[in-house]
């Protein structure tokens, strides 16, 4: 499975930040870190990111990015009515060498749309799912968000221990959780469930399948978890032989992205058909079509919708498309 280098990083993946794993276990440099005014704090709460909105005449500058990231010097996030209990570290921004310090933070409290309203972060921006606005963020901005959403959530479930159920406490900045229990002190580590999602071509055609909470429309690429005792590739053609009944051959891997909704990572493929007849499992999609390559130049004619820019789905279609010199896809 030989992988294909692409023009840029998917999104979410790519940023570029030094993780700095020597320093985790450094307790009195992390918290002089926190204690530095120059360090910052990426906030989550209930899973969503701290964004503000650009200026519009900015945003159309450049490439349409609206939302940045905002980031929090620890001192503003420690002041809150209800402060974070925990402060994860993610790494340093700008390299090793005099490089800011950026630490995740699980913001308590609040109901509705944000944290409390005497919180110093009210009025700071909105707390948004990464879903809708990743494809909105520069490269380096949705990678950090999403390394911070994952860690953060993975860090709130599992704060006890899965082994004999006592209490853990953080331990390597947050990157690792430790039982407290003195027999048995198990170091549970952030866990990242592997998916493989591919585009199964025959042709000049492509398979593509919706589910029934999809936008009216949305077609998108096959996708699954890959089991225990599995290969990337077994799981490839397990997973496109259960939901359309179609088996394929010639698997090849594409590139892969970060997938913070929880935790997983989702690795690229591209596979042909070598047999089988379409037959929707409909306990997993409610419709699964073959579309020829002229299909997505009258995509609106047909009431076709791909799925966002920010998923590694839309890339692979998209890459497909452009690699054939009649493409008049847009």
């Amino acid at each position: 499975m030989a992988g294909e280098g692409h023009r840029k990083p998917n999104p979410f993946a790519g940023g570029g930040l030094d993780r700095a794993t020597h320093l985790r276990a450094d307790p009195g440099w992390l918290s002089d870190r926190l204690s530095d005014p120059n360090s910052r704090v990426v906030p989550v709460w209930r899973e969503r990111s701290l964004v503000s909105q650009t200026a519009r005449e900015v945003a159309a500058k450049a490439d349409g990015l609206a939302y940045r990231p905002v980031l929090l010097p620890p001192t503003v996030a420690a002041s809150a009515s209800e402060p974070p209990e925990e402060w994860i570290f993610l790494g340093l921004e700008g390299g090793r060498d005099g490089g800011r310090a950026l630490f995740a933070a699980d913001v308590p409290g609040g109901a509705g749309e944000g944290p409390s309203s005497d919180s110093p972060l009210d009025g700071a921006g909105e707390f948004l799912d990464l879903r809708g606005v990743g494809a909105m963020l520069g490269q380096g901005d949705g990678s950090l968000l999403a390394y911070a959403r994952a860690i953060v959530t993975w860090s709130r479930r599992h704060r006890f221990c899965g082994t004999c159920g006592s209490s853990t406490r953080p331990e390597q900045g947050g990157h690792v959780r430790r039982c407290g229990h003195e027999t048995c002190g198990v170091d549970h580590f952030p866990r990242t469930d592997p998916a493989i999602i591919v585009l199964v071509t025959d042709g000049d055609r492509c398979l593509l399948g919706r589910k029934d909470i999809w936008p009216e429309g949305v077609y998108s690429t096959l996708a699954g978890f890959v089991e225990p005792g599995e290969s990337l590739s077994e799981a490839v053609v397990r997973e496109v032989r259960e939901e359309s009944g179609i088996e394929v051959g010639s698997v090849r891997y594409r590139s892969s992205q970060p997938w913070p909704f929880p935790a997983s990572l989702m690795l690229g493929f591209r596979a042909e058909r070598v047999g089988g007849d379409l037959t929707v499992a409909r306990q997993e999609l409610v419709d699964a079509r073959w579309f020829k390559r002229a299909d997505f130049a009258r995509r609106r004619a047909i009431g076709l919708r791909l799925p966002g820019r920010v998923s590694i789905s839309r890339r692979l279609i998209e890459d497909w498309l452009a690699a054939s010199p009649e493409s008049h896809y847009q």
